[in-house]
């Protein structure tokens, strides 16, 4: 749940199905990692991946310690986008990858587990995102944890003074057609009706319960004035007054406040929903040694200073010193300590019927 630029889940997966013959001329051996040195890196990098992780400021300090490597960036509005591609043919030595959407890559065998013991801030990562499902996968570790965030409730605090703590606040029929639904990331939108609902861990329902869940949420459709699936569509909702309370994350409700729109941004008792990035080896990569040099640069205190003042949590408890103090509250990864991880769940075909249902009105 990065971005809310998700595409359906049922149309990715026939996308990556096609593209996926693609993805046999590479190597799933662990990359290993080379011997620091401290030497500059060159050739070339190509790094594939949300277009915010490449932002220049996020770049200029590989850049400055790296003068003579050519660093090539693509961007993505999801991972299964990237499986697609990367399938396809499509090449890079480094791609981000988010947990909730990694399957893809690991089924297709277009990511190659890392050497930890050469990333030598990796024992600085907070144990539970260095350890968490999705990182780590048959004792290998595939995933160098970057970035994390919550997702919670967003409000407008003139139009609901008494504010909203709980997802079930969404579906009070006092709000009906007053309230969105963010279907950008269609899993975090089911998990957000099995939480209002009562479940504990939305990410592992059984079939029966997905289903369960979903087609009560197909039947509750017109209690939501809008099922918005992109950032722009959610601060738009916000701002003409459509809706007054949605799920949202901090960043989007950032947004909203940038616009001038009174907003709150709340964890709901149900907890925050959390996702988590970063950085891996694809099967084709050709720079290994620069692959690794740009993970260490981003687990670094000072590049994830500024991953935290662009609104996200960082994963280098290090770090945290470094972070600018009007960023501190946000950026601690122990604001994370009790949230529900975003995870694919096993089932994953489950949950993209339910929601192929919501879309079809029932």
């Amino acid at each position: 749940m990065r971005a809310a630029h998700i595409l359906p889940l049922a149309a990715v997966a026939v996308a990556v199905a096609v593209a996926g013959c693609g993805s046999s001329s590479g190597t799933t051996a662990v990359a290993t990692a080379p011997r620091a040195d401290g030497r500059p890196q060159t050739g070339t990098l190509r790094i594939f991946s949300y277009d915010d992780t490449i932002a220049p400021e996020m770049l200029a300090r590989f850049k400055r310690a790296n003068p003579g490597l050519e660093v090539k960036t693509a961007t993505f509005e999801s991972n299964q986008e990237a499986a697609a591609k990367l399938a396809g043919g499509f090449e890079a030595d480094v791609v981000e990858v988010c947990l909730d959407e990694m399957q893809p890559l690991v089924r297709r065998n277009l990511l190659r587990p890392l050497d930890t013991a050469g990333i030598s801030t990796w024992d600085d990562i907070v144990p539970s995102l260095r350890e968490a499902p999705g990182v780590v996968q048959d004792g290998r570790a595939y995933v160098a944890p970057l970035s994390a965030g919550p997702a919670g409730l967003v409000y407008n605090s003139d139009d609901l003074p008494e504010g909203i703590d709980s997802y079930a606040d969404l579906f009070d029929p006092a709000l009906k057609g007053r309230v969105a639904l963010d279907s950008g990331d269609t899993l975090a939108a089911l998990a957000v009706a099995a939480l209002a609902q009562g479940y504990d861990n939305p990410m592992a329902l059984s079939d029966e319960e997905v289903a369960r869940v979903g087609q009560q949420l197909a039947d509750q459709r017109e209690q939501f004035r809008a099922f918005p699936t992109s950032d722009a569509d959610l601060v738009n909702l916000m701002k003409t007054g459509e809706v007054v309370a949605m799920n949202a994350g901090r960043g989007s409700a950032q947004e909203m406040l940038d616009e001038g729109i009174p907003v709150r941004w709340v964890a709901p008792r149900e907890g925050v929903i959390s996702w988590v990035c970063g950085f891996a080896i694809t099967s084709k990569a050709k720079n290994i040694p620069a692959a690794y040099a740009l993970i260490e640069d981003y687990l670094s205190p000072a590049t994830q200073a500024v991953s935290a003042a662009q609104g996200f949590v960082i994963t280098n408890e290090k770090a945290l010193p470094k972070v600018a103090a009007r960023d501190r509250e946000t950026a601690d990864p122990r604001s994370l300590e009790h949230a529900i991880a975003e995870t694919e769940p096993e089932n994953v075909a489950a949950y993209e019927r339910a929601f192929q249902r919501i879309q079809a009105g029932g």
